[in-house]
C-alpha cells in the first residue's frame, strides 16, 4: 500500500471540505483502511536487521509522529507466511502484529479482537527478516476498528475517551460500524481506523467519510421476514436434498480443487494425496474427504 498516495487522497478529501476538521458536515469522520503491518521492539529490529540497526522512515503517517517504514518483514503461520509486512515506526516496548481475519485464516492462527497495545494472552507469530528471525509467544492481533480525535473534536461530538460509538458510512454498499471505541488526545488528527476486511464489506476506500452515531442515537434495526402466503393451494415446502459426492481422480487434492467442487462430499481413490491444507480447507467449509476402498 502507497501511504504517500493515502495521505494524499485523504489530504485532497478534507482540503474539498475546508481542510479543517471542524468545517466537516455535522458528526463526519474521515475513515482511514489500515493494511496488516507490524510494530518493533528496539531488541526485535537489532535481530531482524542486524546489530545497531535503525528504522528509515518511507512516509508520514496521519497521526503525528508516527511513519511508515521502508523496512518490511515476513511474517509465518503454521498453515502459511505473508511477504513483505510494512513496519510501522518509531518503535515501541512491545512487538505487536496487526492482521486482518481473512489474514488469519491464511496464516492458520487465532488472534483475539483487541485494542492496539492491548496484547497480553493474544496469538503467537513468527517474524522473518533479512538477518534473522524472532518468534514472538503474544502479539498477534485483529485490531478493533476506532477512531482517533483531539479533545477538541471529542467535545464537539460529545464523546469522552473510552467510549464506545456507531458509524454509519453510505454509498453503494452501506454499512454501519459498531463498537468503534474512541480514541481521545490533543495531538491526534481525526480519523477512523479500519482493516482491509471491514473495508472490503462495505466497499470502503480511502478518503471515505464516516457519520458518528452514538448509542442512544442509534436507529432500531427493523425486523425483515417474507411475507406468509395466504394462497389456499399453496405449494408444500421443498423437500430437502441430501448433499451429493463428487468423485475425485485426480492423484492430488488441493486448496484449488477444493474451491472448485461445490458437493459437501469428496470421494477420493485410495492412494490419493490430500494436502495438509486442502484438508483444513475442508473442514472450514464443512466438507467431507472420503476415500474410496
Amino acid at each position: 500500500m502507497n501511504q504517500q498516495l493515502i495521505e494524499q487522497i485523504v489530504g485532497e478529501v478534507l482540503g474539498q471540505l475546508g481542510k479543517n476538521p471542524t468545517q466537516l458536515p455535522e458528526r463526519a469522520v474521515p475513515i482511514a483502511v489500515s493494511a496488516r503491518h507490524v510494530h518493533l521492539q528496539p531488541e526485535h529490529v537489532e535481530v531482524l536487521f542486524g546489530a545497531g540497526y535503525e528504522l528509515t522512515q518511507r512516509s508520514e503517517l496521519s497521526q503525528p509522529g508516527q511513519f511508515a517504514a521502508n523496512e518490511t518483514v515476513m511474517i509465518a503461520g503454521p498453515k502459511s507466511s505473508i511477504e513483505r509486512v510494512r513496519i510501522l515506526g518509531p518503535v515501541r516496548k512491545a512487538t505487536q502484529v496487526e492482521v486482518s481475519f481473512t489474514d488469519a485464516m491464511k496464516l492458520g492462527v487465532k488472534p483475539p479482537l483487541r485494542e492496539s497495545g492491548n496484547i497480553e494472552g493474544s496469538a503467537p507469530i513468527t517474524l522473518i527478516g533479512p538477518k534473522g528471525s524472532v518468534h514472538i509467544e503474544q502479539g498477534l492481533i485483529i485490531a478493533q476498528s476506532h477512531i482517533h480525535m483531539g479533545t477538541q473534536d471529542a467535545q464537539r461530538f460529545g464523546v469522552q475517551d473510552g467510549e464506545y460509538v456507531t458509524v454509519e458510512a453510505d454509498g453503494i454498499r452501506p454499512i454501519s460500524f459498531r463498537n468503534v471505541r474512541i480514541r481521545v488526545n490533543e495531538r491526534y488528527r481525526l480519523e477512523m481506523h479500519i482493516d482491509t476486511d471491514e473495508a472490503n464489506a462495505g466497499f470502503i476506500t480511502q478518503g471515505t467519510i464516516g457519520r458518528l452515531v452514538k448509542p442512544n442515537e442509534a436507529t432500531e434495526p427493523v425486523a425483515c421476514s417474507l411475507p406468509v402466503s395466504t394462497t389456499v393451494n399453496a405449494p408444500s415446502p421443498a423437500k430437502t436434498v441430501a448433499p451429493k459426492s463428487y468423485e475425485f481422480t485426480k492423484k492430488l487434492l488441493s486448496t484449488e480443487d477444493l474451491a472448485a467442487i461445490s458437493e459437501d462430499e469428496i470421494i477420493v481413490p485410495k492412494g490419493t494425496i490430500v494436502t495438509a491444507l486442502a484438508k483444513d480447507t475442508a473442514r472450514e467449509l464443512g466438507k467431507t474427504i472420503t476415500v474410496r476402498k
